[in-house]
């Protein structure tokens, strides 16, 4: 038996994809780094939010951390946020955060990755652009460079700001890396 239908088996045949644009964004409370509850409703209230799910042992998520923050640097504020949602535990997390200089919000899935599971997750990275209603505009996995080149473009035009890639002149930047 594949992996896949011995999974289906415990989630009561439900096919695992990411959930897709159009679908409604299913809520996230969950504890960061140091055991803050935060939620996407109260994230949703500023703005549209990308979270990026992630695992500090993920090769891609490693390589597409780094972007993911300078969209941070460059966009976020009362507008728009990011938050990181984290497969590993709150010091493991912490330690990824510190050594990738991660400065956005990192939320801790708990036991059995019920958030993930929500989502649909079959791999990290997964990033989902959530309007400020609560429905997926976006969803990307593994990393995508024209993807985050369009998240980019939509932060700047939420937050009023001027595009600037995330990409900087020189950088060897695959188009895509699976995840």
């Amino acid at each position: 038996m594949s992996v896949k239908n011995h999974l289906r088996g415990f989630l009561g045949g439900k096919k695992l994809r990411a959930l897709p644009s159009g679908e409604t964004a299913p809520p996230i409370t969950l504890a960061d780094t140091n055991g803050k509850r935060r939620s996407l409703a109260e994230a949703l209230q500023n703005g549209p939010v990308l979270a990026a799910f992630f695992k500090v042992s993920c090769p891609t998520c490693q390589f597409t951390m780094p972007f993911l923050e300078r969209l941070h640097q460059r966009y976020s504020g009362p507008k728009f946020s990011m938050l990181g949602i984290s497969q590993d535990d709150a010091r493991d997390t912490r330690e990824f955060c510190e050594e990738y200089g991660l400065q956005f919000p990192a939320l801790i899935d708990e036991h059995g990755f019920p958030v993930s599971n929500e989502y649909g997750l079959t791999n990290v990275p997964t990033m989902f652009w959530i309007s400020t209603e609560g429905q997926i505009q976006q969803t990307t996995v593994g990393f995508s460079k024209s993807d985050l080149e369009k998240m980019a473009a939509q932060a700047a035009q939420v937050t009023g700001q001027p595009p600037a890639s995330l990409f900087k002149p020189g950088e060897v930047v695959p188009e895509t890396k699976p995840g």
